[in-house]
């Protein structure tokens, strides 16, 4: 695709330092007994890229409805631009919103639908026409400004949509799971669009979305909700490397958990047939989580029939005496240490999917779990269902997290999956 002409809106005029921000104050909302947003309390600064981002009936397009003052809370306070906008019908609220359903009217010509907002304001029509060429440069469909709705594709409807919200010049742009309806590729692409307008033109940019892969490649900051409240906001490398929860965890990205009593001074889980060791602060419970995520899993083919084999030291090669006898490991200059049975546990593989960039592999180390190792096509092991296996992982790339957190209540922690079909586990 090419880029985007450097179209741009103009919102000259003295500005105050707050124009584009969005303070919510201990927010609550409730439907009936239900509690939709639980106290909330959260500062959009001017000019960011934020995503809330959570599973259905997390709160966050409760949250972003009633920014938009299509809900109002029951409790709390709400600032966009320094000014409280509790009682402010939506269309008096410095914000547009674009929608999944991109609420086009079918009868009206592209540039009709994206002039529309403005001819209601009563702008002269001298300044709707420069500004409704100027928007659909912004998303590269002048073009299209004499077509209907139902003569473009879905990404151009997109855009549109896009092109019809800005051309109000709104402070703060609300976008509610806009491209859901797309597919993979004209997704991704948007994405990318997407985030380069945002960054051209500074305006304050809420995007509301369950999936986590648009969260990270567009914000500057991602709020994760959970239940009404927001269980970890930072940026895109902390929320991934560094989640505040296994709730956390296990919804950004994928994970193999372990569970099992604490030992080692806090800082290992004595799992099913596997001490997962890890570098993290000790924890002070008794019982935890280990999580490990697939890209740091290595996967050789096995070289005896302990579970010590595959240590990851530094030193290169590693051995070590696991669970049913001795065998010598490859080290092959990992990180940490397989030594003893930690950090290291062989299976059967059951399951190998080709992802384009990324080999995934599904081990089966008991008759319960297993565990999933992705790696770069280009160095992926050349491995066959049914071949027996060594997974291990470094130390550094285990968080640990206690079980008294209660993510697993929400099914979103578990140990690592059951294997699909029975198979036998390898001796250990």
């Amino acid at each position: 695709m090419t880029s985007a002409p450097e179209a741009t809106i103009d919102r000259t005029g003295s500005r105050s330092p707050e124009a584009g921000s969005v303070v919510l104050s201990s927010i609550t909302k409730r439907y009936g007994d239900q509690v939709a947003v639980d106290d909330l309390s959260l500062r959009i600064e001017p000019g960011e890229f934020l995503s809330l981002l959570g599973p259905s009936g997390c709160g966050k397009t409760t949250t972003l409805r009633m920014i938009a003052g299509f809900e109002h809370p029951d409790a709390g306070d709400i600032r966009i631009s320094g000014t409280s906008v509790l009682g402010t019908p939506p269309f008096k609220r410095d914000v547009n919103t674009v929608f999944q359903a991109y609420a086009l009217f079918p009868h009206m010509t592209v540039a009709e639908n994206v002039a529309y907002g403005l001819q209601q304001r009563r702008t002269a029509k001298a300044d709707v026409r420069e500004r409704v060429i100027q928007s659909l440069d912004l998303v590269q469909m002048r073009r299209f400004a004499d077509r209907k709705p139902t003569q473009l594709s879905g990404g151009q409807q997109q855009r549109i949509a896009l092109a019809r919200a800005l051309v109000n010049r709104p402070a703060v742009l609300l976008l509610d799971e806009p491209l859901g309806a797309l597919d993979r590729q004209l997704r991704e692409e948007m994405q990318l669009e997407l985030k380069l307008l945002q960054a051209r033109l500074g305006i304050t940019f809420v995007f509301v979305t369950h999936d986590q892969g648009e969260a990270l490649s567009m914000s500057d900051r991602i709020a994760i909700m959970r239940e009404g409240r927001i269980e970890q906001l930072a940026d895109a490398n902390t929320v991934y490397a560094k989640p505040a929860s296994a709730y956390v965890a296990a919804f950004v990205g994928q994970q193999n958990f372990f569970r099992g009593p604490v030992t080692e001074n806090g800082s290992a889980i004595a799992a099913d047939g596997v001490l997962v060791r890890s570098a993290a602060e000790p924890l002070t419970a008794a019982h935890g989580d280990a999580a490990v995520r697939p890209e740091n899993v290595r996967i050789d083919p096995s070289t005896g029939s302990g579970t010590g084999g595959t240590g990851s030291g530094t030193g290169g090669t590693g051995s070590g005496t696991g669970g049913g006898g001795p065998s010598t490991g490859s080290g092959t200059g990992g990180t940490g240490s397989g030594t003893g049975g930690a950090n290291a546990v062989a299976g059967r593989l059951i399951g190998v999917s080709h992802l384009g960039e990324t080999m995934q592999y599904l081990v089966q180390v008991s008759p319960e779990q297993s565990l999933i190792s992705r790696r770069p096509t280009p160095e992926a092991p050349d491995l066959r269902v049914g071949d027996e296996v060594v997974c291990s992982w470094s130390p550094a790339h285990v968080l640990l997290f206690p079980s008294a957190d209660d993510a697993t209540a929400g099914g979103y922690v578990a140990p690592p999956t059951a294997p699909p079909t029975p198979a036998t586990a390898s001796t250990t």
